[in-house]
């Protein structure tokens, strides 16, 4: 009868080791009841250490949605042979007893959860069914993340979701008390953008907007009064008018007025917390630059 190896690892771990002699039960068996991912992998193989722990990482990820199996193939000659291994890393996905896909080849990451999620679903944590709740319902958003917040305290994107809503009401010191908060060492490139809103926000620009727009009523290419408009809706959070005021420039100037537009475009697509409205300007941007 066939046995484990003494030292393998529980069948109810997401990750273990399975050889010639447990691969019935720790593969062919376990995937009637959960999705098993084979790694065929060898110890001199220097693409497979590239990707072992990419698989490693997304089994524990996606919490149980499916288990990973590391078959070492100069130790199991025979489930190599039935396998028909001809390069490795091999990566096979089996349900219930078969085999559904698979890849050869060290993929990314990203690849490698494009592979996965055609099978299965990574498990959502109570953290991102807050941060998805808090995307899909403005009004509670900031009670939502103070809420993820208090359940996972360092959790980087949770606080950057926050202190993009707190900058949007004008807390600007409790937006700046909850950047501070974040490690330097994962103060990335969101960090740095919501630094600069904050900064926008308390640097009222010079000028009257009723007057600007009156000015530009008379003359579409007064190009300094638009400028300065698109400034003073930026201080207000109006990205997307502002996006409007600079992409007038760009369509109406050729010269040296439509390169500083499309420049202070640019910055400000960094820095704005819109989604909808940088896709919207760097589409139309894309549009009148050509």
């Amino acid at each position: 009868m066939q046995t484990s190896k003494p030292n393998a690892t529980p069948a109810s771990a997401l990750s273990y080791d399975v050889s010639d002699a447990d691969f019935e039960a720790a593969v062919i068996e376990r995937s009637m009841q959960v999705p098993v991912l084979l790694d065929c992998w060898a110890p001199w193989c220097g693409p497979c250490k590239s990707l072992k722990p990419i698989l490693e990482k997304l089994a524990e990820a996606y919490g149980g949605q499916f288990v990973l199996a590391k078959l070492n193939s100069d130790e199991c000659p025979g489930v190599a042979q039935a396998l028909q291994l001809r390069s490795i890393p091999h990566v096979f996905l089996l349900k219930d007893g078969q085999v559904v896909d698979q890849f050869t080849g060290a993929l990314p990451e990203s690849q490698v959860r494009a592979f996965l999620d055609k099978h299965v679903k990574p498990q959502v944590s109570p953290v991102d069914q807050l941060r998805e709740q808090a995307a899909a319902d403005p009004e509670q958003a900031e009670a939502l993340l103070r809420q993820a917040l208090a359940l996972q305290p360092g959790h980087v994107e949770v606080t950057l979701d926050l202190a993009d809503r707190v900058i949007a009401r004008g807390a600007l010191d409790d937006a700046l008390a909850l950047l501070e908060r974040v490690a330097a060492g994962s103060r990335n490139d969101r960090h740095a953008a919501l630094l600069k809103r904050i900064e926008l926000a308390r640097n009222r620009p010079q000028g009257d907007p009723q007057d600007l727009a009156r000015r530009i009523a008379a003359n579409a290419k007064d190009f300094e009064a638009r400028f300065a408009l698109a400034a003073l809706q930026v201080y207000e959070g109006d990205f997307n008018a502002a996006f409007d005021q600079l992409l007038e420039v760009v369509l109406r100037d050729k010269a040296e007025w439509r390169e500083k537009a499309r420049l202070q475009l640019v910055e400000w697509f960094d820095v704005c917390g819109d989604a909808a409205a940088v896709s919207r300007g760097r589409r139309y941007l894309g549009m009148y630059l050509n």
